[in-house]
């Protein structure tokens, strides 16, 4: 049953990519336009979904949820680090696939998979994989893909999405809430960040053949490693490291943690790759193909680790 929920609601964003797509198809909208959308959704919704997810009540049974999801993202986090870089040296992989197999598309998928299939009140727990997650954005994926030489540390943490991290732990431990309308504004940004992204790759690819698409010889490679091997390294260390013992809630947290590495291949590496002119449209096909292919392996996945 699970497995059939995350199936039916990956199928339906990527419908979402197909009508944007017809869309540039048709000459109703052209894929330059995608770097608009990239940056509404790199500084606008993705804060608008962090400021809202921490705005729960701090009891301690969260408390022990967030140490144990905190704990679980950094560790996950560097693994993906850590095995990224080793495939990156073994097969010499360019930017653009590196980063498209190290990071997923939890920042887009995550908080609607959850919501569709554990329920509103496990988002909390999303958020901590997701902060983690989006410090690496701004500093190895975007030195990455900006073919930077040095870290801008300034500029990571003044970004708009660190700054989101900041006013939501803010809210988290203090207790404060934000004005009813503020918070139903961002709520309801929020929710079109999954659609917003699977836009952002229907544009893209809206002017594209298929043969420049059949041409990318190394998609099937990259989408093996980043569906299939990565998470179920992260799968191993989920299901055998003893961690859901810590928490009441443990197995279920960690499944969420699991979830977000199983997704496809981030939508943030179209949106950098098409910030800072490194291939966005060979970004976008891997995100495609691995956003297409994922509704077979993350439910595979979520059955192994159910097992």
């Amino acid at each position: 049953m699970l497995s059939l929920i995350l199936a039916k609601k990956i199928f339906s964003l990527f419908i979402i990519m197909l009508m944007s797509m017809s869309l540039v198809r048709l000459k109703i909208l052209k894929t330059a336009d995608s770097k608009v959308m990239s940056i509404l959704l790199l500084y606008l919704f993705f804060p608008c979904v962090i400021i809202d997810a921490f705005q729960v009540d701090f009891t301690s049974e969260i408390q022990h949820g967030l140490l144990l999801s905190t704990a679980a993202a950094v560790v996950v986090q560097a693994l993906l680090l850590c095995a990224g870089l080793f495939w990156q040296r073994l097969l010499h992989l360019n930017a653009v696939e590196v980063c498209s197999v190290i990071y997923s598309n939890a920042g887009n998928l995550i908080i609607p998979l959850v919501i569709a299939v554990l329920g509103p009140q496990w988002v909390i727990y999303s958020s901590t994989f997701l902060a983690v997650q989006l410090v690496l954005f701004w500093t190895h994926m975007k030195s990455v893909m900006a073919r930077e030489t040095h870290m801008d540390w300034r500029a990571v943490f003044t970004n708009a999405n660190m700054i989101a991290i900041f006013i939501g732990l803010v809210l988290l431990f203090t207790g404060w809430r934000l004005p009813a309308p503020v918070n139903d504004a961002m709520h309801s940004l929020g929710l079109v960040i999954g659609p917003s992204a699977m836009i952002i790759a229907g544009m893209l690819l809206g002017n594209m053949s298929w043969e420049k698409i059949r041409s990318y010889k190394r998609v099937p490679l990259v989408a093996f490693l980043r569906l299939i091997i990565m998470p179920l390294i992260i799968l191993v260390f989920v299901k055998y490291s003893g961690l859901a013992t810590l928490s009441p809630d443990g197995k279920t947290i960690l499944l969420i943690t699991l979830l977000a590495t199983a997704t496809p291949s981030a939508t943030t590496c179209v949106s950098m790759a098409s910030l800072f002119d490194n291939q966005p449209e060979y970004a976008s096909v891997i995100n495609v193909v691995t956003a297409t292919l994922c509704t077979v392996t993350m439910p595979l996945i979520v059955w192994l680790y159910q097992l």
